[in-house]
Parts: C-alpha cells; sequence; structure tokens
C-alpha cells in the first residue's frame, strides 16, 4: 500500500503542499493538465527551486485573475461536480471542503449552508486544493500519515481581522490531533494546510514503518531564523497495514498522595470513569521524608484533561498535578455472543490484518451468570472460553 507521511515540522499550507507533490516526482505538465479538468479560467502555473535556510525545496506558484474571495461550499462543490476530474480527486477535494467548511460553520455559529469561504475561496486555494489531489492520484498514494504539527503563535492578520495562531478554524480542524509550538510568531498551519491533513490522515504521530521511495519538500512564503520553511512528503510502501484510530494522542494526568482516606479512591475512580477517562489506577511510592505514598495516574483523550484535572484536585488531597502527552497504540476490538449452559456470555476479539490475537470472556457477563446461576465464577469463565473455541457463537 502506497503511503504518504506528511512531516508537519515547520507547518503546512495548501502550496507547501503542491510543492512538495511536484518535488516527490509529479510532474508540473501532469498538475497543469488534470487542473484544467477544473474548467475555471484565470489560472497559470509555475515552479521553481528555492533555497530555504540551506535546505532545497519546491516553490510552487499559482496566479489567477480571479479577485473573488467569498465563495461558498455549494459553489465550490458545483465547480467539482461540473469537472472532468477523475471522480478519486473529485471525492477527496470534496472532502476536504467539506470538513473545512464543518470547521467554518462551527467557529462562527451559522449553518454549514451558509458559510462562505474567503482566502480559502478564491481560486488560487481551489488550485491548491484540487491540485495536490491530482498528485496523490498521479503519485498513486493510498494512505496518509501526518507528524505532529508545528502550529506557530503570535497572531495574523486576516479576513475577519487580526486573529490568535492558529486561527479559529485551524484550531477546530485540528482538535484532537498532536500540535506544538516551537515558539516561531508567525502563522505555520494554514486553514488549507489543517484541513488537508485532517481529511486525509488516518494515523497522526511517529512516522509509520514504511520503505520510503521519494521525498519532497515543499516550500512556503515565510523566511523563517533557524528552520525552513517547507513540509516534507515522505513516499513509500507502509510495511504493514495502517489500521484507521491504531494509534491515538493522549493525556497522562499524574498526582501524588500521602495522606488521602483509602475510602476515597473508589469513589473518585468511579466519578473519573464517568467524566471520560480511560484508565485509572495507582502505584506505590516512596516519597521525599520517606513516608510511603500512592501515585495516581489517569489516562484520558486531551480534550478531556482539564474537566479530570479539576475532578483531581476537588476529589482528592493533591496540592499539584503533572500532565504530559503520550502516543496510545490499542487494538481493534469486537465482540460476539456465545451460548453456556449457565446463560449468553459476550466475548471480545481483538484482530489486526485477519489474525485473531486475543480472547477473552466479557467479565461483567461471566459475573452475573456466576452470582444468578450461584456457580464459580471461574467456571463460568472456562465454559465461554470453551464455547467459543467450539464454534457456539450466536452472534
Amino acid at each position: 500500500m502506497k503511503l504518504a507521511y506528511f512531516d508537519c515540522f515547520s507547518g503546512i499550507s495548501g502550496d507547501m503542499t503542491l510543492g512538495a507533490v511536484v518535488d516527490a516526482g509529479c510532474p508540473l505538465d501532469a498538475l497543469r493538465g488534470g487542473l484544467e479538468g477544473l474548467q475555471v479560467p484565470g489560472w497559470s502555473l509555475t515552479s521553481e527551486k528555492v533555497w530555504k535556510n540551506g535546505m532545497s525545496a519546491t516553490y510552487v506558484r499559482v496566479t489567477t485573475e480571479d479577485q473573488s474571495k467569498h465563495r461558498g461550499l455549494a459553489a465550490i462543490l458545483e465547480i467539482l461536480e461540473k469537472s472532468r476530474l477523475s471522480s478519486g480527486v473529485r471525492s477527496r477535494a470534496a472532502n476536504i471542503f467539506r470538513k473545512l467548511g464543518e470547521a467554518e460553520a462551527s467557529v462562527h455559529d451559522v449553518p454549514l449552508e451558509k458559510i462562505h469561504f474567503h482566502e480559502v475561496g478564491a481560486v488560487d486555494a481551489i488550485v491548491d486544493i484540487v491540485g495536490a489531489c491530482i498528485g496523490f492520484e498521479a503519485l498513486g498514494v493510498e494512505s496518509f500519515a501526518s507528524s505532529a504539527l508545528n502550529v506557530g503563535g503570535g497572531t495574523a492578520k486576516m479576513a475577519h481581522g487580526v486573529l490568535p495562531v492558529p486561527a479559529p478554524a485551524t484550531a477546530k480542524l485540528l482538535q484532537g490531533k498532536p500540535t506544538y509550538s516551537n515558539g516561531v510568531q508567525k502563522e505555520l498551519v494554514t486553514p488549507t494546510g489543517a484541513a488537508i491533513v485532517a481529511t486525509l490522515c488516518e494515523h497522526f504521530g511517529p512516522q509509520p514503518p514504511m520503505s520510503v521511495s521519494a521525498i519532497g519538500y515543499g516550500a512556503g512564503t515565510l523566511d523563517l531564523e533557524g528552520q525552513p520553511n517547507v513540509v516534507r512528503i515522505m513516499l513509500g510502501e507502509a510495511a504493514e497495514k495502517v489500521v484507521p484510530g491504531f494509534d491515538e494522542e493522549i493525556a497522562v494526568i499524574e498526582a501524588n498522595l500521602d495522606d488521602m482516606n483509602p475510602q476515597i479512591y473508589g469513589y473518585f475512580l468511579e466519578k473519573a470513569l464517568a467524566g471520560g477517562a480511560l484508565d485509572v489506577y495507582t502505584t506505590p511510592v516512596q516519597m521525599k521524608k520517606n513516608r510511603p505514598g500512592t501515585l495516581l495516574t489517569v489516562l484520558c483523550r486531551p480534550a478531556d484533561a482539564n474537566p479530570l484535572i479539576s475532578l483531581i484536585f476537588a476529589e482528592t488531597t493533591t496540592f499539584g498535578v503533572r500532565t504530559y502527552r503520550a502516543q496510545r497504540r490499542t487494538l481493534p476490538r469486537e465482540s460476539v455472543n456465545v451460548h453456556t449452559a449457565y446463560g449468553d456470555v459476550r466475548i471480545k476479539l481483538s484482530r489486526v490484518n485477519g489474525r485473531i490475537l486475543h480472547v477473552a470472556p466479557e467479565f461483567e457477563d461471566c459475573r452475573k451468570l456466576a452470582v444468578e446461576k450461584n456457580v464459580p465464577l471461574q467456571r463460568v469463565l472456562s465454559e465461554a472460553l470453551r464455547s467459543y473455541e467450539a464454534g457456539g457463537k450466536t452472534s
């Protein structure tokens, strides 16, 4: 499977993506020919090699006669629908614009059909997005992944005035994705660039196992101190199937406890799990002044971190917490029912690339049956596994 990995160490934009696609081997004439299928006049495409802080990259310039800045989503989708683009390019580009429209609608609190793009509605932005999709198809890319995104900082002047970086639409598009800033006071990730990776990428984090066959560097328009304003795209065969949702970024919250009544822990655990925690556990630790203590650890999605920190302060005796981000890899799960002499039990399965790795009876189902039938819990667990292995599935 052909994989494209976006290395966004210095951000990403539409023109940077287009430059990286050309730099990775897509001929400029192929882009021009494909873009003519848009049937939108008044644009031209050129490319040149440029130097960005000692790094060679390709800059693709889109020149247009169109001064319109306020196309609506419906108008752009109509252009795509009436185009002579391939169905794959048309579908990818439409999905990117829809994703962008949904973000803008959420930020401005208006219905999706009333959204009018400003900078992104101009022909040059349409050419950037559609051109990138044409390039990906020409290069045979089937799957996409991205690094954490360096969004920059400070403020940027936009159609609605001076706004913080990342722009509201960019922040919405990248919600739940790994982002950071290395202190550069510039807008490094544009809404167009954010929409491309948010729509296409199934995996965010370190580079997945892959055999790299081509590398492209796409240049932006900024001149930054100490780093090149480029995005790198690495193309190659994935070493293993990339399963959507296989990796995700989580927040880890920790607190040291040495003076809390242990009875409170069970109450806190229930409230934390109800509040969105993925897992809650404790570890014995030896604290300062040679006192035994407990390390409380809560795993959660980044969006749930602040409410759970408030819960920790409200329900435990700690005076402080620590937080950091981590990558979590989980196996895809499914469930089947099996029939036993004591009743039906759900069986949890994990499967990767069609191969079953783990089989486990659902504990609560077995516990309920053990109580109802007045039999040992271990007997119900064993009977459920035997029934599964014998093919006794009910659904």
